[in-house]
């Protein structure tokens, strides 16, 4: 398992991949980044909700309600500045893993 100490600066990054790919809701979300770590991941409930309530008044997403299996349920969209923001995030990444690379020895 993956320590959330190491990842805390990449849950926006996460979350914003998934809506990316197309509208969701908050426990597909939690299940998606599960599912796509491998089971090396699991975001904390309060974990997520915080970031999605973070990322909704920045404007990286948007939400509205709707149905799912007979339940209602808030479901969240990627911005454009969200787009562009998961850009950022991305070309972060990159750089701060060359630079701990250069600590790493395999």
């Amino acid at each position: 398992m993956i320590s959330s100490d190491i990842i805390r600066g990449y849950t926006d990054t996460m979350i914003l991949f998934i809506v990316s790919c197309g509208d969701s809701y908050g426990y597909e979300i939690s299940k998606q980044i599960k599912d796509i770590s491998d089971d090396n991941y699991v975001m904390k409930e309060t974990t997520l909700y915080s970031a999605l309530t973070r990322l909704e008044k920045n404007g990286f997403i948007t939400s509205y309600s709707g149905m799912h299996d007979g339940r209602k349920r808030t479901y969240y969209r990627i911005t454009d500045e969200g787009s562009r923001y998961y850009k950022e995030k991305c070309e972060e990444w990159e750089l701060t893993k060359k630079v701990i690379d250069n600590f790493i020895e395999v």
